[in-house]
């Protein structure tokens, strides 16, 4: 063996790492963060996506899933559609995550600062910091909503129900992202393309706020031994989303129904969200606006197992 060889290729080996390491070093730290996040956010939402599906088919009342329960709905897709009618949409979600963290993340620090700034008496504790979530959260459901509604009445179409001739002649079928948005904006302009966008933006800030008092809570309640485990803490953010998304989980059924009720009825039904909310409790009954939310209870306890 030639030991100058063996040094040389031992010095080339070491300039290879430096210049990979000050390679990744040119990487911001939030960007690597961002995309790690979105990956993980992606295999999430992949995991639970027909549990998503059947949920925004009993959401909306959809033709043939008005009262079955989440097993024979699961069933019924999977009879009409294959197993992939089970992910229908879920493409749309999974391409959204990364747009939305991005927004989410670059905002929440110049909304806090700018809280800080201009509202001093607020401090710089958990008020401003639950203001400037919320206000960052808006922001992302702003830049990416016409991904979410594509992705809705994407996933609101049953295949089976194209024969259906009183069904078709009242549904407009869009098989591409291009078509759904294309045909959005046709109906309504602008505003079609953000329709339901309202109680979105309104349940933003009592979302944010639930969640944060309840997690509060029940890190208080955790004994001082458990206080810093890392599955004790993700236990109280799981059941803090869980309650929040319980208590506005009605403003959910009323975005969902205003995103497709032109493909339900042919027609614009609701001018607002408190019109929206009057009309499903009149004649839908108030038990619609809870319509699916076990499949959340669901979500949770899967999400739970892997972790």
């Amino acid at each position: 063996m030639n030991p100058s060889k063996t040094i040389g290729n031992i010095v080339g080996n070491n300039r290879d790492s430096d210049h990979n390491i000050k390679d990744s070093k040119c990487i911001p730290m939030y960007v690597n963060e961002l995309f790690a996040g979105g990956a993980t956010g992606a295999i999430a939402k992949t995991s639970v996506a027909p549990l998503e599906r059947i949920k925004i088919l009993l959401q909306t009342r959809t033709e043939g899933f008005h009262a079955i329960g989440v097993f024979p709905a699961l069933q019924k897709i999977m009879k009409h559609e294959g197993f992939l009618g089970l992910y229908k949409g879920n493409g749309l979600n999974v391409i959204r995550v990364i747009p939305y963290s991005g927004f989410q993340y670059l905002t929440y620090e110049t909304y806090r600062d700018w809280f800080i700034d201009t509202m001093p008496r607020l401090g710089s504790g958990p008020v401003v910091d639950l203001l400037s979530g919320s206000a960052a959260g808006g922001t992302a459901v702003l830049c990416t909503y016409p991904l979410d509604l594509a992705r809705t009445k994407l996933a609101y179409q049953v295949d089976a129900y194209k024969q259906n001739p009183l069904y078709a002649s009242r549904t407009t079928y869009s098989s591409t992202i291009q078509d759904v948005l294309k045909n959005a904006y046709r109906q309504g302009g602008v505003r079609g393309i953000y329709r339901g966008i309202g109680p979105t933006m309104v349940g933003i800030l009592p979302y944010a706020g639930l969640k944060f008092y309840m997690y509060e809570e029940l890190k208080r309640r955790v004994p001082k031994e458990h206080e810093y485990d890392i599955a004790v803490r993700l236990s109280c953010g799981a059941l803090a989303g869980l309650f929040a998304q319980t208590c506005t989980y009605p403003l959910d059924v009323i975005r969902r129904q205003m995103q497709v009720e032109i493909l339900h009825s042919g027609n614009l039904r609701y001018k607002n969200s408190m019109e929206g909310l009057v009309s499903i409790i009149r004649e839908q009954g108030w038990r619609q606006l809870y319509a699916g939310l076990s499949i959340n209870f669901l979500k949770h306890s899967d999400l739970r197992l892997m972790i």
